[in-house]
């Protein structure tokens, strides 16, 4: 797996981050792997609904390894230059992402939509590190596969600040290598045990996703800092992205 990050700063900014406090700001930015081991503590405290089958549990397994395999490096590389994309956001009105850099670096976020709890719980730390994201003259913007009719509900609902936008021909995951099909056995576990049926978030057919993925972009268009990982538990702390940007 590509863990861009890694390669653009020392090991040590990237482990053991459990708050950062702003040097000069005196504030602290929320940890997503904190927020990560609470909700899974809790979960497994209120869970006394029907687990799994056997056989939908090595459907889910098999189906993590399938990806894996087929996308051992999904996403970009540091260095390389960031595509361009005009996307609707929640409210249907277009954003292109370099004429959102000519203000300044973007922190571009990929999620798989608002029913994904941990995209939620990376979203809400986002939210609350916002401040310190713009204080270096940055911006946060995030693209799912989501119609922007279920983007505008988690905006009314969690109070976002920033855009959200609809990748609704799946073009830009794609140009950012981390586009990837569903497979139906797999929807179907889904639909059976959680009544989830993701074409009713993404649109008709679309049994699409991207793999989780975040990336600084500088104001030239350079991707400065990121990681994507097919572990979609796994995503870049609030202080890793402060921090990146202070590299800018």
């Amino acid at each position: 797996m590509r863990t861009a990050y890694q390669l653009a700063l020392p090991v040590f900014m990237v482990i053991g981050l459990v708050m950062y406090s702003i040097a000069g700001a005196g504030e602290s930015v929320p940890s997503y792997e904190q927020a990560r081991e609470q909700f899974e503590a809790e979960r497994r405290k209120k869970s006394k609904g029907p687990k799994l089958s056997h056989e939908d549990q090595q459907i889910m397994q098999q189906a993590g390894e399938d990806l894996a395999t087929n996308m051992p490096d999904p996403g970009l590389e540091v260095g390389e230059k960031a595509p361009d994309f005009i996307l609707p956001n929640a409210f249907g009105n277009p954003v292109s992402l370099y004429d959102q850099l000519e203000k300044g670096p973007v922190v571009l976020v990929f999620y798989r939509g608002a029913w994904c709890p941990y995209c939620n719980l990376q979203l809400h730390t986002l939210r609350e590190s916002l401040s310190a994201i713009e204080r270096e003259g940055a911006q946060l913007i995030t693209v799912t596969p989501q119609k922007p009719d279920k983007s505008l509900e988690q905006v009314k609902e969690d109070d976002y600040p920033f855009e959200i936008l609809s990748d609704l021909d799946s073009a830009v995951m794609k140009a950012y290598n981390l586009y990837f099909e569903v497979p139906m056995e797999l929807a179907d576990v889904y639909r059976r045990n959680f009544g989830l049926d993701l074409a009713d978030y993404n649109g008709e057919g679309r049994y699409v996703l991207p793999v989780p993925a975040t990336y600084i972009i500088d104001r030239d268009g350079v991707i400065r800092a990121g990681t994507a990982d097919v572990n979609y538990k796994e995503r870049m702390e609030p202080a890793a992205i402060v921090e990146a940007l202070k590299q800018l």
